[in-house]
């Protein structure tokens, strides 16, 4: 095992149960001011447990799961299929980070672009899969909006395919769990790239940035996020003895406290009996923040909210999860191959090394601020 996998996994390990609950109970506290959150069985449709669930909200890179769908449907309607090449145009390899810093003109099937978006949330990548599919970014976002619609998310809006901050782009913790859903019931023979511990180009390897993949019991997916006005965010699901839960957690302060939100609220979903007398179709608009999208750059992207970050890193500057359902991963994470089409050359080992490490802590990525303006 590598020295970084190994820091890697030191990184993510949990800290005594004692230690954890007062810590999580403190993070909890500091969240008050903006914490979504439902949890869904998967099945049923029955939300087990929510709050503040028709906030809107800033997407971010859970964005990413409209894309994927979209594309989904287009390879169901045989507009397209894993195999089609995504050229990089101009426009996507112009993104900012996070990104692959592929070339224009260089070529990946559809289905790396797929496993590159679920692991690395490139958002050069996002932009190219929505030319190959729609044509035009413009068009595929209406194909996103359209295909949201259907699917009764009646209080999102999509204006890119990747996240990246928009005037006009919006959604709320329901939505993405009705989003969620879709895609486990829709297309469970995709699953796997919900699940995936990490992809390698060939030259480089990327490690999922889910820090409950292989270390939470049953995790098998799907998403996080993270903008300056949205906060961290992640979309979690896990499966055990056949049930499949799904949680959304969304403005909390860090990379540690999603993984620890998430963690907890899976776990309470599989060990807690719950009335849940609403389904997500049943459920109705509650609360404030339906009229205007809520952001919290002031807590996130500010003196306070470094501070809040550093408290959840050891003196090293390794991530701590404080969640005891959290373990160490017990084997090498499984690369899978995602790159370019043979033939072509890729990017300078140290350029995507630096894009990969930025602003990272022991190699568990911290996402850098992005433009706070939408």
């Amino acid at each position: 095992m590598s020295t970084r996998q190994n820091r890697l996994f030191a990184a993510l390990r949990p800290l005594s149960i004692a230690a954890s609950a007062a810590a999580i109970a403190l993070s909890a506290s500091a969240q008050a001011y903006a914490n979504p959150h439902i949890l869904v069985d998967v099945q049923s449709g029955r939300v087990l447990e929510h709050d503040e669930a028709f906030r809107k909200w800033y997407p971010a890179s859970l964005t990413k799961l409209m894309t994927v769908y979209t594309v989904f449907d287009a390879v169901r309607a045989g507009q397209i299929s894993l195999d089609t090449p995504v050229v990089m145009s101009k426009r996507a390899a112009a993104q900012p980070p996070a990104k692959m810093y592929f070339k224009p003109g260089q070529k990946l099937t559809l289905d790396s672009a797929l496993k590159i978006l679920m692991v690395k949330s490139a958002n050069d990548i996002a932009v190219a899969v929505a030319e190959a599919v729609g044509g035009t970014q413009e068009a595929f976002v209406l194909k996103m909006n359209a295909e949201a619609a259907k699917l009764g998310m009646t209080d999102s809006h999509f204006v890119n395919p990747n996240g990246l901050p928009g005037k006009g782009q919006y959604t709320t913790a329901r939505d993405l769990a009705v989003l969620s859903v879709a895609l486990r019931r829709e297309f469970p023979q995709y699953a796997g790239y919900f699940s995936l511990e990490g992809i390698t180009t060939g030259t480089k390897n990327v490690p999922s940035i889910n820090a409950l993949i292989g270390r939470f019991a049953g995790a098998d997916g799907m998403k996080t996020g993270f903008i300056c006005a949205s906060g961290f965010n992640q979309i979690a699901s896990a499966t055990r003895s056949g049930r499949t839960l799904i949680s959304v957690v969304l403005g909390t302060d860090s990379l540690a406290a999603r993984a620890d939100a998430s963690a907890d609220l899976l776990q309470k979903g599989f060990t807690s009996q719950f009335a849940a007398p609403d389904t997500l179709s049943s459920l109705r608009p509650y609360g404030p923040g339906q009229d205007q999208v809520t952001d919290i750059t002031a807590n996130i992207c500010s003196a306070k909210g470094a501070k809040v970050r550093s408290e959840t890193r050891d003196e090293v500057g390794r991530m701590k999860v404080l969640s005891p359902y959290i373990q160490e991963m017990d084997h090498e994470p499984n690369f899978v191959f995602a790159g370019l089409i043979p033939g072509q050359n890729e990017p300078q080992p140290d350029k995507l090394a630096t894009a990969d490490t930025a602003g990272t802590i022991a190699n568990v990525p911290v996402p850098l601020p992005r433009p706070t303006s939408f």
